[in-house]
C-alpha cells in the first residue's frame, strides 16, 4: 500500500490531460509522438531504410556539404552566368515546378513585373496574356542552380550573385535583395518597383561586380559565422551580415567612379538590412547541391515553396521533388492586414534552414521569436529541438548561447519520421493578391506529408537496387 501513501513521481508519454490531476512538480512529460506521424506503413518502410548503409551514405553526404566553402565571386547579369536562360524568353520562380495557371497571386505579380522589366510587354494585361499563352517560359530557380526569396523570380537581365566553390568550380546563384515592403519578390510590380529594378541592373550590380573584382572573393561561410555571433540567424535577420559586408567593401566602393554611383550604392546597402539574405541563400544552395545524388542518403538537400505547394528534395533521390499543399505562416502583420490577407508560404529561402540557418539558428537571434510572441527561451528551445532531426552540428556556425555548439545541420528524413519533429522555417508573408507586396513575417513548419512521400520513394528505390 506504500504506493498510495508515498510521494508519486509520474512519467507521462501520452496526452497531458491524462495526468492533469497530479501536481505539476511530480510529472515529467515526455515529448513522444507516434513514428511516421502515425502512418504505420511508412513507419515500417522507415525501418527498412534505417540501416548501416544509410548511416554511411549520410556521413558521406553531410561531409560533402560541410566541406564546401562558398565564395562570393561576381555579380553578373543572369543570362551571362546561369545555364539555360540565355536564349528566348524564360523567367525563373521559387519552389517546385508549377504551371502558370496554378500560380498564386504574388508569384503571378512578380512574373508580370519581370516581364515589364525586361521590356517584353508594355503593360500588365499584355504581360498576363504572354504568360498565360506560354510565350514566356517559366521554370524553377532550383533547376538552374539558383534560388530566389519569396516569389523568387529571376529574369535574364537581372544581376545575380555568383557563389563559387573554388575547389571544384561549381557555382550557385541568387537575385539581389531589393529590401522590404513593396518589392517584386512579394508580388508588387508598379513603376516604383520597376524603377528600382532598373537601377539595380544599371548601377548596383555593375558597381558591386567591379568592387569584387578589385577586392577579391568574399568568404561567405566566415561572414555568416561572424554574423551569428552578432545576433543574426541568416534568414529573417541579416543586420550583422549586411553591415559586415558593407564595412568590408565600402572603401573599395568609395574609390570607384562615378562617385555619385558609389554614394548611391553605399546608401542602398545602409538602408537594406536584408541584403545579405540572398548571399546566404546562394551559399547554402551551393553547399547542399554537393550532396545531390549520394546513393542511399536520406539527407534533405532542398525545401522550397511556390505559394501553392511545399517541395522537398533528398540526396538519395537526386532531383526528384516531393510535394504537398502548403499553408500560411504564423506571424505578425503590418497594420491593416491579417491572416485573411496572407498568401500561403512561398520562396526558396528555406534553403537556409536546410543547411542549418534561419529557424535552426534561432538561438543566435532570440528577437526573431517576437514574430509569434515568443521569448529568448523559446529561441533556445527551437534550436535544441532541431538537433533531434539533423545529422550533426555545422562546424563553421557556432552558437554562443549554446556553448558555441554548431547550428543543427543536415535534416534527416528518417529522424523527422522517428521523432515527429518538423523543420522550423522563418519566413516573410506576402499578400495573396498580385501587386500588394509584403504584409508581415512569421514562422512556419514543413508539412509532414513531404517526408512521408520521400520515405515511400526511397524505400521503393532501395527495393529495386
Amino acid at each position: 500500500m506504500s504506493i498510495l501513501t508515498d510521494e508519486l513521481s509520474v512519467i507521462n508519454a501520452g496526452l497531458p490531460l491524462i495526468v492533469e490531476g497530479v501536481p505539476a512538480a511530480q510529472v515529467t512529460q515526455l515529448d513522444w509522438r507516434p513514428p511516421a506521424f502515425g502512418d504505420a506503413d511508412v513507419a515500417r518502410l522507415a525501418l527498412t531504410l534505417d540501416t548501416e548503409v544509410t548511416d554511411a551514405a549520410n556521413a558521406v553526404a553531410i561531409a560533402k556539404v560541410h566541406a564546401v566553402k562558398p565564395q562570393l565571386t561576381r555579380i553578373r547579369p543572369a543570362r551571362e552566368v546561369m545555364p539555360g536562360i540565355a536564349e528566348g524568353r524564360t523567367l525563373l520562380h521559387a519552389g517546385p515546378p508549377i504551371e502558370v495557371e496554378r500560380m498564386c497571386g504574388p508569384m503571378r505579380g512578380a512574373l508580370i513585373g519581370a516581364t515589364l522589366f525586361e521590356g517584353w510587354a508594355d503593360n500588365a494585361d499584355e504581360a498576363i496574356r504572354m504568360l498565360d499563352s506560354g510565350e514566356i517560359a517559366v521554370a524553377p530557380c532550383h533547376h538552374h542552380g539558383a534560388v530566389g526569396p519569396m516569389a523568387g523570380v529571376i529574369a535574364p537581365s537581372m544581376p545575380v550573385l555568383v557563389a563559387t566553390d573554388l575547389d571544384d568550380g561549381r557555382q550557385a546563384f541568387a537575385s539581389l535583395n531589393e529590401g522590404l515592403g513593396k518589392v517584386l519578390r512579394f508580388g508588387a510590380y508598379d513603376s516604383e518597383v520597376i524603377t528600382r529594378l532598373t537601377w539595380m541592373r544599371d548601377v548596383l550590380g555593375p558597381v558591386l561586380d567591379r568592387t569584387l573584382e578589385k577586392y577579391g572573393p568574399i568568404d561567405v561561410t566566415s561572414l555568416i559565422g561572424q554574423a551569428l555571433s552578432m545576433g543574426d540567424e541568416g534568414h529573417n535577420r541579416n543586420v550583422a551580415a549586411t553591415s559586415l559586408l558593407a564595412r568590408r567593401l565600402a572603401p573599395t566602393i568609395a574609390e570607384l567612379e562615378p562617385n555619385s554611383d558609389s554614394v548611391a550604392v553605399l546608401a542602398f546597402l545602409a538602408g537594406n538590412d536584408h541584403f545579405a539574405l540572398n548571399i546566404s541563400m546562394a551559399a547554402a544552395k551551393l553547399a547542399l547541391d554537393a550532396a545531390i545524388g549520394v546513393e542511399n542518403s536520406t539527407l534533405v538537400t532542398a525545401m522550397a515553396r511556390n505559394g501553392v505547394e511545399f517541395g522537398l528534395r533528398v540526396a538519395g533521390s537526386g532531383t526528384e521533388w516531393f510535394t504537398t499543399p502548403v499553408g500560411p505562416a504564423d506571424g505578425l502583420f503590418f497594420p491593416g492586414f491579417g491572416p485573411e490577407d496572407a498568401n500561403p508560404d512561398l520562396g526558396d529561402s528555406a534553403i537556409t534552414e536546410t543547411l542549418g540557418l534561419g529557424g535552426f539558428a534561432m538561438a543566435a537571434s532570440p528577437a526573431i521569436t517576437q514574430f509569434v510572441g515568443g521569448t529568448p527561451n523559446d529561441a533556445l528551445a527551437a534550436t535544441r529541438s532541431m538537433r533531434r532531426i539533423t545529422l550533426g552540428p555545422h562546424p563553421a556556425y557556432p552558437l554562443p548561447p549554446l556553448n558555441f555548439a554548431g547550428t543543427p545541420s543536415g535534416i534527416d528524413v528518417l529522424k523527422v519520421l522517428d521523432t515527429g519533429v518538423l523543420p522550423l522555417i522563418n519566413t516573410g508573408i506576402a499578400h495573396k493578391e498580385a501587386g500588394v507586396g509584403q504584409i508581415g513575417a512569421g514562422i512556419v513548419t514543413a508539412p509532414s506529408e513531404v517526408f512521408l512521400k520521400a520515405a515511400r520513394f526511397l524505400a521503393e528505390q532501395r527495393a529495386h537496387t
